[in-house]
């Protein structure tokens, strides 16, 4: 039996962007991807803690360093420049590895998006 669990998590980052017109997606800068074991492409759920909206959606590679977290799309009406969320990733893994496996979480700080 494979189950679902947390793979990794950016706790409380901060949106610092929100495209409408883009073709949808979230931008999240390099150096956070790299941390939290993330990658482009991935499926993360987006939880924003101002507003209680949840959300899926895929990875786009931000500029590194810059501390970007961009929504793109669609979704981008579902945030505020400014709102703090978590971005988390699950695996699928048996039931008996999920029991020993340790999930990346990453708490940068919020008002740089900087990993502390």
């Amino acid at each position: 039996m494979n189950i679902e669990v947390v793979k990794s998590k950016l706790h409380r980052v901060t949106i610092t962007e929100a495209d409408l017109n883009y073709v949808g997606s979230i931008t999240i800068d390099e150096d956070l991807m790299d941390a939290a074991n993330l990658i482009a492409n991935e499926k993360v759920q987006v939880v924003n803690i101002n507003n209680g909206e949840r959300l899926e959606t895929y990875i786009i590679k931000g500029e590194r360093g810059t501390g970007q977290i961009c929504m793109n799309g669609p979704a981008a009406r579902k945030v505020a420049v400014g709102d703090i969320i978590i971005i988390i990733s699950y695996a699928s893994m048996e039931f008996e590895e999920a029991k020993k496996y340790e999930p990346v979480l990453i708490f940068p700080d919020t008002h740089t998006n900087k990993i502390v």
